[in-house]
This record gives structure tokens, sequence and C-alpha cells, in this order.
């Protein structure tokens, strides 16, 4: 089986190591059910234990840059995909994925995590997403969301779109 997951996260060294803790767990758990990790490449911040887990579990492990990051690429990643602007990263990372994980991140993460929903509505995407709601990180982004379907700005099937598990559990029950 060749299944691919794109993960969405920090690239800040300034956070709460609970959420570089998370990201190593929710990593080894999609290795384990048999996913290959898609990142955005770089040794900085919450990108450097995605990247370091996936080599560490043996999986295809895929980064992705844009070329004015060149010198940020993780070390040890078996195949590293350059592009020339961010909107195409975006792009190049869910490629070939069926599932997109996004971990606590800042205003990048909301970024990729908004464009991929948007996608799924559009029938552009096609895998699973999952929005790790690690100690109630993502309830402002759940509320959003809920106020979009409660002004019908966005219906109750296209929230269903997207998870919003709270532990390792309940993630690792969706995968």
């Amino acid at each position: 089986m060749n299944r691919k997951a794109v993960v969405f996260c920090s690239s800040s060294s300034a956070i709460d190591p609970k959420y570089n803790q998370a990201a190593r767990e929710v990593v080894r758990a999609a290795c384990l059910h048999g996913y290959g990790i898609v990142s955005g490449g770089s040794y900085r911040g919450t990108m450097n234990e995605v990247a370091q887990v996936a080599h560490d579990c043996g999986v295809e492990n895929i980064g992705v840059l844009p070329r004015f990051m060149k010198g940020w690429e993780y070390p040890a990643l078996t195949s590293l995909v350059w592009t020339d602007t961010m909107a195409e990263r975006k792009e190049k990372m869910r490629e070939g994925t069926s599932l997109a994980i996004a971990l606590p991140g800042g205003i990048g993460t909301m970024d990729e995590l908004f464009e991929t929903i948007v996608l799924k509505k559009l029938k552009r995407y096609n895998g699973k997403i999952i929005v790790y709601n690690l100690d109630g990180f993502y309830e402002p982004v759940k509320a959003l969301l809920k106020h979009f379907v409660d002004t019908n700005m966005m219906t109750p099937e296209e929230l269903e779109m997207v998870s919003f598990p709270t532990n390792l559990e309940e993630l690792e029950a969706l995968l």
C-alpha cells in the first residue's frame, strides 16, 4: 500500500513542547497505519519533528519547499520537491495524498488547512481532513466554521468534511 498523508504544522521553535510531542505521536501513528509522510520539509519547528519521525519510521518522507527557503531543508528526506511559490508548495504537498492532518500551527497552517477544506468542498481534494484539536487548540476554528453554518455560508454537510479529534486515540480511529 502506498498511501500518503500530508501534515500541516508549525515552523516555530518557540512553541510549547507539548505540540512537538503530539506531532511525534501523530506522525508515528500515521506511519504505523501505513502512511508515508509529506510535509513542509524544513528542519525548523514542528516540521523538523514530523520529518524526523517519518525518517525514524522508515517510511516515504517527502518534503516540499519553495526555492527561496533553500538551506532550510530537513537533511534526511527520501525526496525533496522544490517549488517557485507558496501556492505551488501547497498544491504539491497535497498531491497524491489521501489524508491531510493539521497539527496545531499558526497562519501558514491555517492557510494550508482552509485551502484544503475549500478544495474538498469543490471536490478537488478527495482525502480525509483531520484537525488535531489538542487541548482545545482549534476550538476558535470550530466556532468560526459553525458560525459559517449558522449564517448559511457553509452547509452542515461541508462542516462534516472536517474531523476534530481531541486526543491520539480519537485521531487513530480516523486513520
